[in-house]
């Protein structure tokens, strides 16, 4: 894990270098779609992991609720931002 984040590091210093003097009004297109594709792929690797859905039903119907609201209060926060964001561009 370490190694990768290093990787990650390593190579955002590197393009900031390279692309200091450019354009770069594309950049946060592709930051957001690798995002989204880093959520996705983690949401298949917890879904498909059979210990955790297994147990599902030990945690409770407590722990359960904690991470449904959790997770809706996560997306709520993430739209109030992105309209907080969009209307100030405007």
């Amino acid at each position: 894990m370490f190694t990768i984040a290093g990787i990650m590091l390593i190579g955002s210093m590197l393009l900031n270098c390279l692309l200091r003097s450019k354009t770069t009004s594309w950049i946060h297109k592709i930051t957001t779609g690798l995002i989204w594709l880093l959520l996705f792929l983690l949401g298949l690797e917890v879904g498909s992991n059979e210990a955790i859905i297994e147990g599902l039903s030990a945690i409770g119907l407590q722990a359960t609720i904690i991470i449904i609201t959790a997770v809706m209060g996560s997306i709520f926060y993430s739209w109030r931002l992105w309209q907080l964001i969009t209307t100030r561009n405007k």
